[in-house]
């Protein structure tokens, strides 16, 4: 059997996970051959969910997430943050990616009074997602909601409409609720992310880098949660931040916004 590149498994071996197979690993190897800090890119993608998440949790009040573009789990995966500080938080996984799905498992595990779930879904397919019997008997969509969507945009290109996509969500959410979303850009090192998308391009993956402007456009409407959309090691950096990071090393943005 030939195993085809599958983004989330070679990312997840840039984080430092270790499911993944030869074609993820070929194409991991080529992506730091064009783009040396893909590695320090995708590290400190997840630690700002990490953050994002805490900051949700303890600061917010915020108990129920739903993280489409979950990818293969890599602990401590976002409810296992969430459920540290308030065990009660509920979360739903969605991803379509199959290799994903037969990992998911490591997902369901769930602490205390919290719960979560899986679904088999594509992002360009809100209305499945948010109808699904996995997200109705798992939140309460009277009650605020947290969507991440972490680096998982740059694989949306503009003829798919993800700008309309997001704002699909958002409309099936309720007033409290939040949006957490990374998404890689040129604005740093053109050249550099330009290769690296190239090299998605090449393994049959699409992908868009996206300038800070349209960055913020995903959260038009928003009330943003300062310092709005930062390099993801700029945003609301802790005691595990490094601080010797330059945004051309990253090449990644982040932020966070309430809906009104």
């Amino acid at each position: 059997m030939t195993w085809w590149p599958s983004c989330w498994s070679w990312w997840t071996l840039l984080v430092g996970g270790k499911d993944n197979f030869p074609a993820d690993r070929q194409a991991a190897e080529q992506a730091l051959a064009v783009f040396p800090h893909a590695r320090v890119s995708a590290r400190q993608n997840r630690a700002f969910l990490h953050r994002v998440t805490r900051f949700l949790t303890r600061d917010a009040g915020v108990r129920q997430f739903l993280d489409i573009g979950t990818g293969i789990p890599t602990p401590p995966n976002l409810h296992e943050v969430a459920q540290s500080i308030a065990p009660d938080s509920r979360a739903v996984y969605a991803d379509n990616d199959p290799i994903v799905l037969a990992h998911a498992r490591a997902l369901l595990t769930s602490a205390g009074g919290g719960r979560t779930a899986y679904l088999d879904a594509d992002l360009r397919e809100p209305e499945k997602i948010l109808e699904s019997a996995e997200l109705r008997d798992t939140l309460d969509l009277t009650r605020p909601v947290a969507l991440s969507v972490i680096a998982l945009l740059h694989f949306i290109p503009d003829s798919d409409n993800p700008y309309g996509i997001i704002r699909r969500y958002l409309d099936s959410l309720p007033a409290g609720s939040y949006l957490a979303l990374t998404h890689v850009t040129p604005d740093f090192a053109p050249d550099d992310v330009r290769r690296a998308v190239d090299v998605y391009r090449e393994q049959g993956i699409p992908a868009a880098a996206r300038t800070r402007s349209e960055v913020e456009r995903f959260f038009n409407g928003l009330d943003p949660v300062k310092p709005g959309v930062q390099s993801v090691h700029r945003w609301r950096p802790d005691d595990t931040s490094r601080d010797d990071l330059t945004d051309a090393q990253v090449n990644v943005y982040g932020g966070l916004a309430r809906i009104p």
